[in-house]
């Protein structure tokens, strides 16, 4: 039986699968289906050729509630909430996404206004009613739900983190009245403090609800009808997956769900390698640059993600920047005739000018096969057209006064730049030293680009996976199942109660044994994690701490309190003994282990690695390449650039300057600097 992983990108759909009988390994690549995604998950196994019958697992990673987010493409939701508090997800937090610019304008709200509601109530800081539940405007509002015909309501009361009385009534009242509709609590959705985080995450499960419902619903029925009778699990923004049916009602935990599989493929190589604990984890697909960081084999995690300006989601989930820069990424000229480099993409429909399905714009696909970065028959899959892409990315340099080929590379460099400065913000932002890590290149188009984003970033060495180019469908079958739950708890560690901490991580830890073992965990594979959000008294935010194991005393308190110091030094650059540390949250991560896709030795194929040679544009000048099958390279084969290492479903780009070497598993390890830019040794 095989094991599938399947991730669905804005342009591609990646497949990889191993067989649980014999460890065989097969992948395959196909052009997302929009807008009917299912059915580029059901090509993908075709082409591979595996029959839905033989699946055992199918670990599938998707950008449906994302895109659906983005674009606002759901069925009308409404939100009822305090008086007072009507635009709360509106106004936000206050924050400014351009400093200095006067102009901008913030993303339309999740919610439309006229269908924000809003009634008399109010519950204090500590669960005591003020006001009760003002029930004929409830019964109102119920009724307006039901004459305008919404699909979808979240309800969010201002303190309901600490009692979700008002909220279930309220529930209960629109219910009655509108059976057939979803309704869900800001405190069954994510029970914590801040209001702003609390109502948008609660308006995000509410309008994507209906949307991964339908969208699950189908594939399930497309999947059935082949003959599956495996476990379909959904990839989680945290880094783990989960069964379709949880996953069904939690569609807030599915944002990052795609490119969380390139972070547990990361995590992965250290797990075989050994010798990169820490790795910059950048995934290069057609429309977007996805980058994370990867330290001691794990993905940091975020509690502070925001889809858009001011539309955070406050669960737990992989620290994933991303930008939009890819493979059909446009060139573009502004109004001040300086060229520029998406966020704009072709996608797979019409897709590159060399794609020949209609689409005219440059694309940086386009630009590298003009470079001749690309091999026009991209391997017997597809003929590009070179005319069209010369047509194409010759306009654009027209109006800045370029050649086509200075076009071509400007344009190449610019994507490049704007994905380095992508990792570096996320370096930066965690006070990590870009020189501790090496450089993973994921995606169909990210060892092409590698060597550009690593020399802006200074880091020498690049690891190209030998499965680089359907990573994250790789990650997904290399992930544990995984639950995230929290509590709130606010207390200076000092004044903390032990005894009541140790009955809320006993809670939650019932709660996640509970959910794994839904999927099909035995406890005896279940590894738990506990944690606390804190801060030190008058901070605003909070840093993410390891609680000690065991049941918590005060000698564990004060451990908590040493460990919340360091942490924020590593996170800050400093710590403080004049304030008192203070918790906010607990929480707990609970694991259920799953196999791994084995770690298979390559060898040498046999066949003659090199395949050839062509002209290709480095440092504004041509050079002759040498082009290899990455293939048949066997484990400490080297080559020297300039050269081009083709894969089934990726290409390295090496540099004059760069030395590549395959590892024992048929990873492809570049070092950067190695000769000279004139060819000399160094």
């Amino acid at each position: 039986m095989w094991r599938v992983g399947i991730d669905v990108g804005g342009t591609f759909t990646d497949l990889f699968a191993w067989d649980e009988q014999d460890n065989r390994q097969i992948s395959s690549k196909v052009l997302t289906t929009k807008p009917d995604r299912s059915l580029g998950v059901m090509n993908a196994l075709k082409k591979a050729g595996i029959e839905a019958r033989d699946v055992s697992h199918l670990m599938h990673g998707t950008t449906t509630a994302t895109n659906a987010l983005i674009t606002r493409d759901y069925p009308e939701v409404a939100m009822v909430t305090t008086n007072g508090f009507r635009d709360t997800i509106e106004i936000g937090r206050q924050h400014r996404a351009e400093l200095y610019n006067p102009y901008q304008t913030k993303p339309r709200p999740i919610i439309k206004r006229r269908y924000r509601y809003t009634l008399d109530e109010r519950i204090d800081v500590n669960g005591e009613v003020v006001r009760p539940l003002d029930l004929q405007a409830a019964r109102n509002i119920a009724t307006k739900i039901r004459i305008h015909d919404i699909q979808s309501v979240a309800v969010a009361f201002i303190n309901s983190y600490v009692s979700s009385r008002h909220e279930d009534e309220m529930r209960d009242i629109i219910l009655k009245e509108n059976p057939d509709i979803y309704c869900i609590t800001s405190s069954d959705t994510r029970a914590l403090f801040r209001e702003h985080g609390r109502f948008v995450t609660a308006a995000i499960r509410a309008a994507t609800m209906p949307v991964m419902e339908q969208y699950f619903g189908h594939l399930e029925a497309s999947l059935e009808s082949a003959g599956f009778q495996g476990r379909l699990m959904i990839l989680k923004s945290s880094g783990g997956i989960t069964g379709v049916g949880y996953a069904k009602h939690h569609p807030e935990e599915l944002i990052e769900s795609g490119p969380a599989g390139g972070v547990a493929y990361a995590a992965y190589l250290n797990e075989v390698k050994g010798d990169c604990p820490n790795i910059i984890h950048t995934d290069v697909g057609g429309t977007s640059f996805d980058v994370s960081i990867v330290e001691n084999g794990k993905g940091l995690v975020t509690r502070d993600h925001e889809i858009e300006w001011e539309v955070p989601v406050i669960v737990p989930m992989l620290d994933i920047h991303s930008v939009g820069a890819g493979g059909g990424s446009i060139g573009w000229v502004d109004d001040g005739n300086s060229l520029r480099v998406g966020p704009q993409s072709a996608g797979s429909s019409p897709g590159p000018a060399s794609y020949g399905l209609g689409g005219t714009e440059p694309t940086i696909t386009d630009a590298n096969l003009l470079l001749g970065r690309i091999e026009p028959s991209l391997g017997g899959k597809m003929m590009l057209d070179v005319s069209a892409a010369e047509a194409a990315v010759s306009k654009v340099g027209e109006r800045v006064g370029l050649s086509t080929i200075e076009a071509a590379d400007g344009m190449v460099r610019i994507g490049c730049e704007n994905m380095a400065q992508a990792v570096k913000k996320v370096i930066t932002g965690r006070g990590r030293d870009p020189r501790d890590f090496i450089l993973a290149s994921f995606g169909g188009a990210g060892a092409m680009h590698a060597f550009l984003i690593a020399e802006s970033i200074n880091v020498p060495t690049i690891i190209v996976p030998a499965a680089a180019g359907v990573a994250s469908a790789f990650g997904a079958t290399a992930m544990d199942l995984r639950h995230d739950l929290e509590v709130f708890y606010f207390s200076a560690v000092v004044d903390a109660d032990a005894a009541l901490m140790n009955e809320l991580y006993e809670k939650l830890e019932s709660d996640a044994l509970a959910l794994l073992e839904a999927d099909g965990v035995v406890e005896a594979d279940v590894s738990v994690t506990r944690t606390a959000q804190m801060r030190y008294v008058g901070q605003s935010y909070e840093v993410e701490t390891p609680v000690p194991e065991g049941v918590l005393d005060e000698h564990d308190l004060k451990e908590l309190s040493q460990r919340f110091h360091q942490c924020h030094k590593q996170e800050f650059g400093v710590s403080s003994d004049d304030f008192e540390p203070s918790i906010v949250v607990l929480g707990l991560a609970a694991v259920g282990k799953t196999k791994r896709p084995p770690a298979v030795m390559v060898a040498a194929s046999g066949n003659d690695a090199k395949k050839g040679v062509r002209d290709v544009y480095f440092d504004r000048q041509w050079h002759e390449s040498t082009i290899y099958d990455g293939h048949a390279l066997g484990p400490q084969s080297e080559v020297v650039g300039p050269c081009i290492v083709e894969f089934e479903h990726a290409c390295a780009v090496i540099p004059p300057y760069g030395v590549g070497t395959v590892d024992d598993y048929g990873n492809m390890i570049i070092e950067l600097n190695k000769v000279a830019k004139k060819g000399e040794a160094i």
